[in-house]
């Protein structure tokens, strides 16, 4: 299942310390995003903003297929986190959770 990557990626960075988590924290601080997550509960002109933000600062974007619970879940959190930030991971990882997203939404 591809959200292996992700989920492993995700669990890391939050032992690590370089996550920025929900929609507010992860727009003030997307010039030092290097990849964004956003389930699909997060509403559209949020959505719209950060997606725009993003790609003024050539950020990726990952765009999860689940819900906020689901995503919380990833990250091994008991609430829901619609959207998050990796503010430090590296570029093999990034271009693995990028294609493999990819793939997904072509399965679909």
């Amino acid at each position: 299942m591809v959200v292996k990557i992700l989920e492993k990626s995700l669990k890391d960075a939050r032992k690590e310390d370089r996550l920025t988590m929900g929609s507010k924290q992860v727009l003030n601080s997307i010039k030092n995003s290097k990849l964004i997550v956003l389930s699909q509960s997060v509403k559209k002109e949020m959505f719209e903003k950060i997606e725009s933000d993003a790609k003024k600062e050539k950020i990726p974007l990952v765009n999860f297929q689940g819900t906020s619970v689901a995503l919380g879940r990833l990250c091994g959190l008991q609430f829901r986190i619609s959207t998050i930030s990796f503010t430090s991971i590296d570029d093999a990882n990034i271009k693995s959770i990028l294609k493999d997203t990819e793939a997904e939404k072509t399965n679909d």
